[in-house]
């Protein structure tokens, strides 16, 4: 099937469905055995494993006890929950992640009505909360796109989204990216309807992950700029409502910012964080890819700053952000490749164009298409070899499906820069 040529919306649902179900059987018949057989063989701790639990044992301590989020001993009770005991830095098994305190105080606040609530039901419903938000999002994204595709399209794009690696990944372990990645869609659709007021307050929300959202605001201020009087409002909402966030944290955890530094800077300490270019060039040439990477964000969004937010131009730049982050934050981990979802969503979209610009934008359509396509085939065929072949010969095979994690993001970010700069440099 070439690009930009719709499958029959059966066949989409019914694709979608095959690739969610074999991402999903893999992860509870390959993925999840093997960690628990490895953790058992090296005497590895594995307690509830929830990132939330950090975030909600804080609040908790803070909220209703009073007590440092960030202190040793607070840190240590964390661990008894999330590992199933306190790290003991005389195994050399143990996990060299201490699961620290390592956000923003005024995340607490958006903890605050669960905390006198079993961390069980809280675990739970958190999952769903999710998967909902990661849903919405799509949605969201077509909506911000102006891609008006068949309902059954959307079902399609939803299921297949569910069940990629990092949203499952994501979805396992309750992390916050996937909050995050969902209060930014959602931010970034008010923005475009022009409820600017609305869309700066959530867009202060989503910075409980600071290094995520840093890019795509520099791309909304450097747009704001563009016309100031027309734009101002949800910069004056953003700033006003992280004033109110920052005061309210200071007065609950007084000299808090600090903490959270330190705590920030031992967290890549001793999890030696990395990011995607620095896992497959290393450094200092990774240094140059991201310098490189940011400044063709950096100049699209300068050259686009003048378009409305409805336009595909806005989308565009904002999608590229996103990408840009997920290339260049000093973190690899699959599950913050959720916030690929509109870049990816933007070149199944142009994908005729793309094919038809030139040999050089098939042939890196091609790649990253392969490369997408990787952990739901890696995935599926695990998942049905699993019922035929021993559990310990399928185990051994347990992390292909993340053979082409760490490739994604750069063949995205490639392939949007590329198609950006042919269509304004290069004649058509």
């Amino acid at each position: 099937m070439r690009p930009g040529i719709s499958p029959k919306p059966f066949s989409l649902v019914l694709a979608s469905a095959l690739g969610a179900a074999g991402m999903w059987i893999y992860a509870g018949r390959v993925l999840i055995p093997y960690q628990d057989a490895d953790a058992a063989a090296h005497s590895r701790p594995r307690g509830n494993l929830s990132d939330l639990y950090p975030r909600w044992l804080g609040a908790r301590e803070l909220l209703g006890h009073g007590r440092d989020p960030y202190s040793a001993e607070v840190t240590r009770e964390i661990q008894a929950g999330y590992y199933g005991r306190p790290l003991d830095p005389s195994r050399p098994n143990d996990p060299r992640d201490q699961q620290g305190f390592a956000y923003p105080v005024y995340v607490v606040f958006g903890l605050a009505p669960t905390i006198g609530l079993p961390f069980a039901v809280v675990q739970k419903s958190f999952f769903w909360i999710l998967l909902a938000l990661t849903s919405v999002g799509v949605l969201l994204w077509l909506r911000v796109l102006r891609w008006p595709v068949p309902w059954s399209t959307q079902v399609g794009l939803v299921v297949l989204t569910l069940g990629s690696l990092p949203v499952m990944q994501g979805l396992k372990l309750q992390q916050m990216s996937l909050l995050v990645a969902g209060l930014v869609a959602i931010a970034i659709a008010l923005l475009v309807a022009d409820y600017a007021v609305l869309a700066g307050m959530l867009l202060a929300f989503t910075t409980i992950k600071p290094q995520l959202l840093a890019l795509p605001l520099c791309c909304l201020t450097i747009w704001t700029v563009g016309d100031w009087r027309r734009r101002w409002r949800w910069a004056a909402s953003f700033l006003a409502t992280m004033a109110i966030l920052l005061t309210a944290s200071e007065w609950y955890l007084p000299h808090w910012i600090p903490r959270f530094w330190r705590s920030i800077l031992e967290y890549r300490r001793y999890t030696g964080t990395m990011s995607v270019l620095d896992t497959l060039i290393g450094t200092p040439w990774s240094r140059a890819a991201e310098v490189l990477a940011f400044a063709g964000m950096i100049i699209a969004c300068w050259r686009e700053r003048r378009q409305a937010a409805n336009t595909d131009a806005f989308a565009f730049t904002v999608s590229l952000a996103l990408a840009t982050t997920v290339l260049v934050v000093p973190s690899y981990a699959p599950y913050n490749q959720v916030l690929l979802i509109p870049a990816l969503l933007l070149v199944v979209r142009e994908g005729r164009t793309i094919w038809q610009r030139s040999a050089a934008s098939r042939i890196l359509f091609m790649i990253t298409a392969a490369l997408v396509c990787w952990p739901w085939i890696a995935s599926l065929s695990l998942a049905v070899l699993s019922f035929f072949l021993p559990q310990a010969t399928v185990e051994r095979a347990w992390a292909v499906p993340f053979w082409t994690v760490p490739q994604v993001p750069v063949g995205v970010a490639a392939l949007m820069l590329t198609r950006y700069y042919q269509r304004t440099l290069l004649p058509r």
